[in-house]
């Protein structure tokens, strides 16, 4: 099956003209939501620092340092959880062993490094990977990449699973409809090992290899899913054998605070945050509306990771999730590349007449 080349010119007017006024009422209100989620997220720390609890990257920093001295993983980390007023129940809250490991193994500057190599790959590789899209797109995509993955220069990026993750998974998805998805699915396989929240990206990886009728793509993709899902079988029983009676338990996921919630995410983990909330509210949602109409295997992909990852956040997180948004770097903001395109098909949607049938293209 074919996937359309550009999806938002095919909407039906009244389809084109409820995501036009949906995308305006979101932006106007994203501007003013920034600003509530930003006190919400201000009143949140001072709430955890009271009941005793401290900053995330302190916790990680503090278990490197204890696996540095040469301490079993999960024993430094159920200590460290203990000691930082942490839950260590689900296995979730703890994390993988992997960034600790690999801090040991190479050092945290070795890992500032690679940051700032994933930084420089995925300038190159979406300007590679819009090669059919214009020279326009290809020069815009490139330098959002480079500005929204601008994160990776700050100084506690050893110490951030999600944004380390996200980097990995935006190469990934500007090489998942090229040559090179066999490297990409590597990385992704690695970034996910890294932070186990990323796994449904595989998982809408899977769909538009399945809709697009690549079988060989989908089993390989089964094939890594299965991987990793025996990855975690084995840190959840490695967590659970050091868990302890008086451990407190997360409070479970259940925030229900709104797609608001996402798009305050997406601006403190990016270059956003240095921008007047009237201009940083409607770039966050434009980046989304742009993503919808770039089409292909592409379009398809991202789309269904961003929007369906956004709506989880929007279901499941809490106001101190909010940074689970670092997978999104910097390839979500790639989407404002698109906007000028978006914004000319939902345009032909609405000219089009009742009865006429509009052109497809596939790619």
């Amino acid at each position: 099956m074919t996937l359309p080349e550009r999806p938002l010119s095919l909407l039906p007017r009244w389809a084109a003209l409820m995501l036009l006024v949906a995308t305006l009422v979101a932006c106007i209100g994203n501007a003013f939501a920034l600003e509530i989620r930003n006190t919400a997220h201000e009143a949140d720390i001072e709430q955890r620092l009271e009941r005793g609890e401290r900053v995330d990257m302190d916790l990680y920093r503090a278990i490197n340092a204890r696996v540095a001295a040469h301490e079993d993983y999960y024993r430094a980390a159920a200590a460290e959880h203990r000691e930082f007023a942490m839950p260590t129940s689900p296995f979730v809250t703890v994390r993988t062993p992997v960034l600790a490991w690999t801090s040991v193994l190479w050092s945290e500057d070795v890992w500032r490094m690679i940051a700032v190599f994933l930084w420089g790959a995925n300038t190159l590789a979406w300007f590679a990977a819009l090669s059919d899209r214009g020279r326009f797109s290809r020069f815009a995509a490139a330098g959002l990449a480079g500005i929204f993955g601008m994160v990776a220069f700050i100084d506690d990026i050893p110490f951030s699973h999600e944004i380390l993750a996200g980097m990995m998974l935006s190469l990934t998805l500007a090489l998942s409809a090229g040559r090179l998805w066999v490297g990409g699915l590597v990385l992704a396989v690695f970034a996910i090992a890294l932070r186990e929240l990323a796994l449904p990206f595989l998982f809408a990886w899977g769909a538009v290899a399945l809709v697009a009728g690549e079988r060989d793509k989908v089993l390989v993709l089964v094939g890594a899913l299965a991987l990793l899902g025996l990855g975690l079988a084995l840190h959840a029983a490695s967590v659970a054998a050091v868990r302890e009676s008086g451990d407190l338990v997360s409070p479970g996921w259940t925030g229900a605070l709104g797609p608001a919630l996402a798009l305050y995410g997406v601006h403190v983990t990016t270059l956003l945050q240095t921008l007047p909330v009237w201009l940083a509210g409607p770039l966050g949602v434009l980046a989304l509306l742009g993503w919808f109409a770039v089409g292909g295997r592409l379009g398809a992909f991202a789309s269904l990771w961003f929007a369906g990852f956004i709506a989880a956040v929007a279901i499941f997180a809490r106001q101190e999730n909010f940074y689970w948004m670092g997978l999104f770097v910097p390839a979500y903001g790639i989407g404002l590349a698109f906007v000028p395109r978006a914004l000319a098909d939902l345009a032909a949607a609405i000219r089009r007449q009742p009865s006429a049938s509009p052109m497809s293209a596939s790619r």
